[in-house]
């Protein structure tokens, strides 16, 4: 009988420590601070360089059902399904003022509206 293997048994003692300090991690910072949020928002990166983080965080969000913020650059691609959960999607050059104030201005926008 074949066996499926999941791809963490498969992981070397190094690597599975590594995972572990990762999830505990996640679990006693990002899960208890997500918590006590009113809502989150995220800088999106950019399909090619899959950030873990981000991945890790949305999903977080989604699953405690926080209402998501969304800021993505002029030139920035955002999938169809991200399109569907976010609450908010800015887009705007962070790295200019002009950027820095419209999102600055939409997270004001953002707050007052999930106030009431």
């Amino acid at each position: 009988m074949n066996e499926i293997s999941d791809w963490i048994d498969e992981l070397s003692p190094e690597e599975r420590e590594g995972w572990d300090s990762f999830v505990n991690h996640v679990r006693r910072e990002t899960v208890q601070g997500m918590a006590k949020s009113a809502f989150v928002m995220s800088l999106v990166p950019s399909k090619e360089n899959v950030d873990v983080k981000f991945a890790v965080e949305l999903g977080l969000a989604i699953m405690m059902d926080k209402p998501i913020l969304a800021i993505v650059m002029p030139d920035g691609e955002i999938s169809d399904r991200l399109a569907l959960v976010a609450d908010m999607i800015v887009r705007a050059d962070i790295d200019t003022e002009e950027g820095q104030r419209e999102v600055a201005s939409k997270i004001q926008e953002f707050v007052r509206a999930q106030e009431g």
